[in-house]
């Protein structure tokens, strides 16, 4: 063994035993229950590293795999990510088909008995117009969903190709469907039928993350100094969900830009925690005096 294999061999000894501390830290606080990441960049890493455009993403599914675990080590419950968006449609044919060969490819990886979903238990779903794939993706799609349907320690939901437009525009169709009477056998007119009244609660009951039973989401991550949604979890991420736009690019997303985000959350949870305790108190303290007068 040479000197740069015992160097290498000391470096991830060192960053083994420093990403097991940093989670043992970590889950001494709140853990939020749902993550959620846009994983951007993957272009611009390979452009900044002279690499053609197919490493740079399969460089992004190898972020996707280390962030993952280290998610499932702290016990996120969900995690969410954006791989592709019915939009990327638009990209050059190559791209496109170099995109659906990789996922294919970690899809079936995915599949194996030693692999990150079985050791941890964890049920993978494919969110979005799954119809939109080609036949051979969409069939080893279905069979990580099916090996996958019966663990239920976590959810991964990699989301392709999906909009949030599509998904809430799904959720109102089915809510409609949903709210019509049922007038068979009856002989009513259509416009005689008294239609139930669609809510909030119906439109969030049918988005696709929620059918597929997803908790509430915590945490909006979005990578490469791009601060904007892009159509991903819109509507999941319009109430008391925490937004954090990194420069850094996905494939280079660590520990190093991962810590703060989750130190930021639990400080914030444990802030409101003493705010809530707090207002308890104060709620409590009048009537305590009241009574002892």
């Amino acid at each position: 063994m040479g000197a740069s294999d015992i160097w290498r061999w000391l470096q991830a000894l060192i960053t083994s035993w420093f990403t097991r501390l940093v989670i043992a830290v970590l889950s001494a606080g709140p853990v939020p229950t749902h993550i959620a990441i846009i994983m951007d960049g993957n272009r611009r890493y390979a452009r900044s590293h002279q690499k053609l455009v197919q490493e740079g993403h399969a460089e992004g599914f190898n972020a996707l795999h280390r962030t993952l675990e280290v998610c499932l080590k702290l016990q996120i419950k969900c995690v969410s990510v954006y791989a592709f968006s019915i939009e990327n449609f638009k990209r050059s044919p190559a791209e496109v088909e170099a995109l659906m060969q990789l996922a294919k490819n970690k899809l079936m990886e995915f599949c194996r008995q030693d692999e990150l979903l079985q050791r941890y238990g964890v049920r993978l779903n494919i969110i979005g117009r799954k119809e939109m794939l080609p036949e051979d993706v969409q069939e080893v799609a279905s069979q990580v969903e099916n090996l996958t349907r019966h663990n239920t320690n976590a959810i991964l939901n990699i989301c392709m190709p999906y909009t949030s437009r599509d998904e809430m525009t799904s959720a109102i169709q089915t809510s409609l469907q949903k709210s019509l009477p049922n007038t068979k056998g009856k002989g009513k007119r259509p416009d005689s039928m008294e239609f139930r009244e669609i809510t909030e609660h119906d439109i969030d009951a049918n988005l696709l993350t929620n059918l597929k039973g997803s908790p509430p989401l915590d945490i909006l991550i979005r990578t490469s100094g791009t601060n904007r949604f892009s159509d991903f979890m819109l509507w999941q991420a319009s109430e008391n969900v925490q937004v954090h736009f990194t420069d850094t690019y996905w494939p280079d997303f660590g520990l190093r830009d991962f810590v703060p985000i989750l130190l930021s959350y639990q400080t914030k949870a444990l802030r409101r925690t003493s705010s809530s305790s707090s207002v308890d108190v104060d709620r409590v303290s009048p009537g305590v005096v009241k009574g002892r007068s």
